[in-house]
């Protein structure tokens, strides 16, 4: 591999690097099983993939698994602060795969390693937050022809890819891997509920205990960091826009109210609805002095920080991934991670236990595509259902677990519609 295949920080960290890649695997069953059995058939052989990912030691293990059933894979950075400088060495040193990341790369990186991967002329993409698509749409139409299919993992991405579809803008199949129930039941709930949490306490060393935690959204992500901040002793306030997931959090023991309110409560902010300006300037005017506001939605456009950093007198840096703004009457407001994912930005995203289901689902799914070339329209698919259940057993037998199956007798009485009171 020549020094212009990949763009990484420092390929010195290569071994630290795969030491946390192999530390992850152990908690990673089901995409070990898979590793198994695709390195058997090698069902991905002369299969180009282009992977805009967060490049971490979980997304490292999914890239082997890629690999070593036959595709070709190039993979770089699905948001400027979430790569893990050693894993992307690794990968380079001892996996041979092309990454383009560097954890704190800027915006005209950023886009500068998104077009190495395009220019792989990739069969399948696969996209953490859709950037990748879209630009490939943009820029690289000649090379839509090539394309099989992709997968998205995140909600704001299939957010995106149905509005490309809905325009007829998308040009091939995608499979919306955040969809999957072993996904975003427990990935999203599970995972961001535990590693925002993560994410803020390394970042700021505060006792949570006691403080008003302020949730604006509460889809499965927001309903798992609600839960854990609660756990941990905080005060949790809801914010929605949608009334049904309101009365949900009402129901769940939180209190709801709109962010114009909550604004002047909060201690602690998270935003996580995958929408812009969730917290904006009118919101910043009424803060505590301290607040501290963060984002665990894909992109930083969920805070307003152009408001921020117009409203502010002075800025500083008390802390690694804490950036403090003094306002005029003196009032200082803390943005975590630059407003970005605050659990990559500052901690080390889901723990590995969690995104072996939704990597495994990744793997599945591009098998999926592949064996169905040619018969899928161009538009935003769900993770097949025999996919996910296949993924839950997979993961219950990893864990030792047995559940029960219907006898015959019960299958038909499911099947049958006689039998009655």
């Amino acid at each position: 591999m020549t020094a212009k295949s990949y763009d990484i920080k420092d390929i010195s960290l290569a071994d630290q690097g795969r030491a946390r890649i192999e530390w992850a695997a152990q908690e990673m069953p089901v995409l070990n099983q898979i590793l198994e059995q695709f390195e058997q058939e090698r069902p991905l052989d002369g299969v180009r993939i282009s992977a805009c990912l967060h490049v971490t030691t979980e997304t490292a293990n999914l890239m082997r698994v890629l690999s070593r059933g036959g595709a070709d894979v190039v993979l770089c950075a699905s948001n400027p602060l979430s790569t893990q400088d050693d894993v992307a060495a690794a990968l380079v040193a001892y996996e041979e795969i092309p990454v383009f990341a560097i954890k704190g790369e800027n915006r005209e990186t950023y886009y500068r390693h998104l077009r190495a991967a395009i220019e792989h002329a990739p069969h399948i993409t696969m996209d953490d937050g859709c950037d990748l698509v879209s630009t490939l749409h943009k820029e690289r139409r000649d090379l839509l022809s090539n394309v099989i299919g992709g997968t998205e993992e995140t909600t704001t991405g299939v957010i995106r890819l149905r509005a490309m579809a809905a325009e007829g803008a998308l040009a091939y199949p995608v499979i919306a891997v955040n969809d999957a129930l072993t996904k975003h039941l427990f990935d999203n709930r599970y995972g961001t509920g535990q590693s925002t949490i993560d994410g803020i306490l390394r970042a700021t060393n505060i006792l949570l205990a006691g403080k008003t935690f302020v949730v604006a959204g509460y889809g499965w992500c927001g309903r798992g960091l609600a839960r854990r901040a609660a756990g941990m002793g905080a005060n949790v306030i809801v914010t929605e826009v949608d009334p049904l997931r309101a009365l949900e959090a009402v129901m769940d023991g939180y209190r709801v109210m709109p962010m114009s309110e909550a604004a002047r409560e909060g201690d602690i902010f998270v935003t996580v609805t995958g929408d812009i300006h969730v917290i904006d300037r009118q919101h910043f005017e009424v803060m505590k002095d301290g607040a501290i506001v963060a984002n665990s939605g894909h992109f930083n456009v969920e805070i307003n920080i152009d408001a921020l950093e117009e409203m502010a007198m002075e800025k500083w840096r008390p802390r690694p991934f804490v950036e403090q703004y003094v306002l005029a009457d003196g009032r200082r407001i803390n943005l975590l991670g630059e407003g970005r994912l605050i659990n990559l930005a500052a901690a080390e995203g889901h723990p590995s236990a969690v995104m072996d289901m939704s990597f495994a689902n990744q793997a599945f799914s591009v098998r999926y595509l592949l064996e169905n070339q040619g018969k899928l329209e161009n538009r935003v698919y769900p993770v097949p259902q025999e996919i996910d259940r296949q993924i839950a057993a997979l993961k219950l037998r990893s864990m030792g677990i047995a559940i029960d199956t219907l006898t015959p007798e019960q299958e038909k009485y499911l099947a049958s519609w006689e039998e009655g009171t």
